[in-house]
């Protein structure tokens, strides 16, 4: 790769993911300000400053209800109503996993492991902490680059290997399609310098 590609390649990985979250937060900006119940509300600063409390408020007074019975009632009935609508479903279940998964973190997940689905090509799942009634574990393999979708299997255990990466590293994996694995794989080519130059001064030694 050519030196000003190399520099227009970095730039823009800096630069495009600043300008996409300029972008989401001048919509939600425009959103939050035309909101029906603030449009009267001058300047708009102060309507969208409005706003934002109320929708903490509400979100606050949500997250209560959700703890009582009449929450978990009504959530239940929201889930139940949601999911029987064929796209509303998708839309609803991944946005709400988007949701959870950004709000609680990566440390409920289970440790990710590879297994063997056809001979010599590994995938990456992660354990669900649940085991089938003859004994297998049941895994979710998630599809690259939507972490969203996937697959639940069932697994012998001896069939699956174990790995030292963090749920984070295996993620990230499958977030970029292969593309951000670890570098520490690989070699740098200072190093194998370094080891054909040994190489060649013990065979002059010898």
């Amino acid at each position: 790769m050519s030196m000003w590609k190399r520099d227009a390649a970095s730039g823009l990985i800096v630069l495009v993911p600043l300008l996409v979250i300029l972008l989401v937060a001048n919509w939600l900006f425009r959103q939050i300000a035309d909101l029906p119940f603030v449009t009267q509300i001058e300047p708009v600063a102060l309507r969208v400053a409005v706003a934002i409390v109320v929708l903490i408020a509400l979100t606050f007074a949500v997250g209560y209800l959700m703890r009582t019975t009449a929450g978990r009632l009504v959530e239940s009935y929201i889930d139940a109503t949601m999911n029987r609508v064929p796209l509303v479903r998708v839309l609803y279940n991944a946005s709400k996993l988007a949701v959870e998964t950004a709000l609680t973190g990566t440390d409920e997940l289970q440790a990710p492991v590879r297994i063997e689905t056809w001979p010599g090509m590994r995938m990456t799942a992660f354990k669900t902490g649940k085991r089938t009634a003859d004994g297998r574990e049941v895994l979710f393999m998630p599809t690259a680059p939507n972490i969203t979708t996937g697959f639940v299997i069932e697994v012998e255990p001896d069939r699956i290997e174990p790995t030292d990466e963090r749920v984070e590293e295996a993620l990230t994996r499958v977030l970029s399609a292969g593309f951000a694995e670890q570098a520490g794989t690989e070699i740098e080519v200072e190093d194998m310098k370094d080891v054909v130059e040994d190489g060649e001064s013990e065979e002059q030694t010898a």
